[in-house]
């Protein structure tokens, strides 16, 4: 399972937290992860982190399945709800993938965090360490990471993630994936009128 813990001392300074309902919420994450991609960058990888069989910790697969139809020439991602990257597969998928050279890759996962950051959305520039607040210990992944805070750092709250609000979730997941796809329009020149996502 995907699942980390977040609070309100990140792993870096230069992080946003974005409440996960805010109607602005996509062009902020475009903002911020922007400003992120180092020049040069010819090809974005979003990994989407975490199991389609719980609901809690689905947001990851749920971006990748939003997106892996969007932008081929300048996107790949790798984990969605048909093909998820939780703690049995996210090592050895991420390990033996070939990515491109002057590449940019990017995690989204759901955490844990503390009471006043619960249903925030959360750019940070630098890896995301996935599975600890489940007890997994898995290598640090992305040069970059979007997460969705869920649920309190509780120990009394783990099982919650088997029924963490859905909406919560597709919120947060759309949210995520319209930012991401922004960015990436963006930053590769689309056309302004180039479709956020491709749903099909």
């Amino acid at each position: 399972m995907g699942s980390s813990i977040i609070s309100n001392s990140l792993r870096s300074k230069h992080n946003l937290v974005i409440p996960y309902n805010h109607r602005l919420a996509p062009l902020f994450i475009r903002q911020a992860l922007y400003s992120l991609i180092p020049e040069g960058t010819q090809h974005i990888y979003v990994i989407g982190i975490g199991s389609s069989r719980i609901s809690g910790d689905s947001l990851g697969p749920f971006v990748g399945t939003l997106l892996k139809n969007s932008y081929p020439n300048h996107l790949t991602v790798l984990g969605n709800l048909q093909d998820p990257l939780d703690a049995t597969t996210l090592v050895s998928e991420v390990t033996t993938y070939p990515f491109r050279k002057n590449s940019f890759v990017l995690a989204v996962d759901s955490v844990f965090g503390s009471e006043e950051m619960v249903n925030s959305i959360v750019v940070n520039e630098g890896s995301i360490v996935p599975g600890i607040g489940l007890g997994n210990f898995l290598p640090p992944i992305g040069d970059s990471s979007i997460t969705g805070v869920v649920l309190e750092n509780d120990p009394g709250m783990k099982n919650s993630l088997l029924c963490t609000d859905l909406n919560l979730i597709y919120t947060m997941a759309t949210s995520i994936a319209k930012g991401i796809s922004l960015t990436i329009r963006q930053y590769f020149k689309y056309p302004a009128d180039q479709p956020i996502l491709t749903l099909r």
